[in-house]
């Protein structure tokens, strides 16, 4: 199997046209006629994720973040991104990273996240050609309160710290969502008529400007946590001979302290 291979299935799934104009998706590292006989799944590519691949005997990472986001005015050692170049050159490990073309996918990262919720007639928030598009909205089976839903959310995302506005009682019944860094869509889901919108990240001044929303604010790394088992799966249906690794490292480089 080549790395060829192994981005087709990716981008049958998630085409590169799909992503963003300011993203990186597509092949970080190395030839589409390498070998990919072991390909290991990742959130983030950090230095540890290089060394689990080398340990593992992987010659292939898929990630959803891209290692190389920003351009590379030189390779060395100046910076991780600098040093996993290296390493992954070195070693003969290709990296391809489906970031917003996934995004906007449609099954893509927000599909992901409404089926964990059990959200219902889902829409795309912020539609482009050939549906895909930015963030979702849907229904929850049933309402409940706004207590109720971020408690669930606690839940399912395994959350101990969720930050989010003020509790009312009001019930909450359709949701907006996206994944990651998705404060850009708050007027879309307020347009949607959501009464919560749940993503990554918020800016301080969204939870003043929420037009009466619940907003829900996962972590980045949280809410995004379930694209390793979504490009596990693409990858394990399109190529069922593939051998496929899950990253065993938590790669969230933000720590939480909760106060007892």
């Amino acid at each position: 199997m080549k790395v060829s291979d192994v981005i087709k299935v990716i981008e049958d799934a998630a085409p590169l046209g799909f992503q963003d104009g300011f993203d990186n998706s597509g092949l970080q590292v190395g030839s589409p006629a390498a070998e990919a006989r072991r390909i290991l799944v990742t959130l983030d590519i950090t230095e540890e994720v290089l060394g689990e691949a080398v340990s593992l005997g992987c010659d292939m990472i898929v990630s959803h973040h891209p290692l190389i986001f920003h351009p590379l005015r030189q390779v060395g050692d100046g910076t991780y991104q600098q040093r996993c170049v290296v390493t992954a050159i070195r070693e003969g490990i290709a990296i391809y990273s489906s970031h917003t073309s996934l995004d906007n996918a449609p099954g893509g990262v927000n599909y992901e996240i409404a089926s964990r919720l059990g959200l219902r007639d889902l829409r795309v928030l912020d539609a482009k050609d050939g549906g895909c598009g930015a963030g979702l909205a849907g229904r929850l089976p049933e309402p409940c309160s706004d207590s109720e839903f971020l408690g669930l959310l606690q839940s399912v995302f395994e959350v101990g710290c969720l930050r989010h506005s003020g509790t009312t009682g009001r019930l909450i019944s359709s949701v907006a969502l996206c994944g990651g860094a998705g404060a850009f869509l708050m007027k879309k889901a307020v347009e949607a008529g959501a009464d919560c919108f749940v993503t990554g990240e918020f800016h301080y001044h969204d939870f003043f400007e929420n037009c009466g929303m619940l907003l829900a604010e996962l972590g980045h790394y949280e809410s995004e946590q379930y694209t390793v088992d979504l490009l596990e799966r693409i990858l394990k249906n399109g190529l069922p001979s593939a051998e496929v690794c899950r990253t065993s490292l938590n790669t969230n480089p933000i720590y939480k302290l909760i106060r007892k």
